[in-house]
């Protein structure tokens, strides 16, 4: 089961983010004290995602992004927001909760490349694999992962940090 967890791994973009975390001190792997965890979606804090601009939100909801540990975030881009070509130190793993979500594999943004991903549909991306995509709509999805995580963009000028 910590195996299936630990590899249940994602993300499409977030690292430096200025948001808390929605659950704090619980442990819920095997042998831990904590116990369940329920969470409603109203009660997520939503943040910027320093590493993604304007446009996106992160809500944390388990994990250290920078730490090696399961993580499991969820994203809000609002509708247009354009993710620009990046990679991923890790497998990316995500399910769309809302919206629709254009996703591609390459290195330069092309929107007619895309394949189109509703609600309930999951994407896995390669660690290294450069990616892109859009929102059609406001999107939300959801991704798991075991950090550190981190985004690096194929264009260095697409990266709002810089």
């Amino acid at each position: 089961m910590k195996h299936a967890i630990l590899m249940t791994t994602a993300s499409v973009l977030a690292l430096v983010m200025t948001t808390s975390m929605a659950v704090q001190d619980h442990d819920h792997e095997a042998g831990g004290t904590g116990g369940h965890v329920f969470i409603e979606p109203d009660d997520l804090a939503w943040g910027p995602v320093a590493s993604m601009g304007d446009g996106a939100e992160i809500a944390v909801i388990e994990g250290d992004l920078n730490k090696d540990e399961p993580f499991t975030i969820r994203l809000r881009l609002e509708g247009g927001y354009r993710i620009k070509p990046h990679t991923h130190p890790a497998y990316e793993r995500g399910t769309v909760l809302q919206g629709t979500l254009h996703f591609a594999h390459g290195e330069e943004f092309d929107a007619d490349n895309t394949t189109a991903m509703g609600e309930g549909s999951i994407f896995i991306m390669p660690r290294g694999a450069p990616m892109y995509g859009y929102a059609e709509g406001e999107v939300v999805f959801q991704l798991h992962g075991t950090g550190p995580w981190g985004i690096d963009y194929v264009n260095p000028d697409d990266d709002p940090r810089n």
